[in-house]
């Protein structure tokens, strides 16, 4: 008798669902492990295959060739950060503490990709759409957390909340430079000082 898919049962759609993800991630870490510690140019899928403990048979039914790998792990990443910064966004009602802590966790995610960052694979990673659509979507959150911010009379109104957001992004960035935590979450107190209500009353240069 054939068994269609569709009569599968649940239980173990979702065993071997699981067991996808599972072989999914032990490659995408082993590959980003490899590429840490070796460079990129001698990561092979042979390679990946052996230290993750699959099959090559395998790993190629998952990913054609390394770059499709390294893509999908910065996509894997990407998509943590994002999950980070919305919890972050949700986890108070106050305005202005919610601006504080995805600042805050942006800064943190920036500080710990130092030492991750490999410049043989920034142009393959940091391009394509999938990028610029997480660039828009973090830009977009902080632009909202600020306006919110500016209603509520705690961030300055004399700069609209669009070019407040991407001066906060820019400003954090350097949080991948810093030495320790501590000193990204002082940039991150810097930021803030300059969003936050105070003189902000005062017309700003258009120069």
């Amino acid at each position: 008798m054939v068994r269609y898919a569709g009569d599968v049962p649940k239980l173990w759609r979702e065993t071997i669902e699981a067991h996808r993800r599972d072989v999914r991630d032990a490659v995408l870490d082993t590959t980003a492990r490899l590429v840490a510690t070796d460079g990129p140019l001698s990561v092979t899928m042979s390679r990946i295959a052996e230290e993750s403990g699959i099959g090559r048979a395998t790993l190629y039914k998952y990913f054609p060739d390394v770059q499709s790998i390294l893509l999908a792990w910065h996509d894997r990443q990407i998509g943590e950060h994002l999950r980070r910064l919305a919890d972050a966004s949700g986890s108070t009602d106050d305005a202005d503490e919610r601006l504080e802590a995805v600042l805050d966790t942006y800064a943190s995610v920036m500080h710990d990709a130092r030492g991750h960052a490999n410049s043989d694979l920034t142009p393959l990673l940091h391009r394509g759409e999938r990028v610029a659509r997480a660039e828009r979507e973090l830009h977009d959150m902080v632009r909202d957390l600020v306006a919110a911010a500016a209603r509520h009379g705690t961030a300055r109104s004399d700069v609209p909340a669009d070019e407040l957001a991407t001066w906060c992004l820019s400003a954090l960035a350097a949080a991948a430079q810093v030495p320790t935590r501590a000193a990204a979450r002082r940039l991150v107190q810097v930021t803030l000082a300059g969003v936050r209500a105070g003189d902000a009353g005062a017309t700003p240069d258009p120069a």
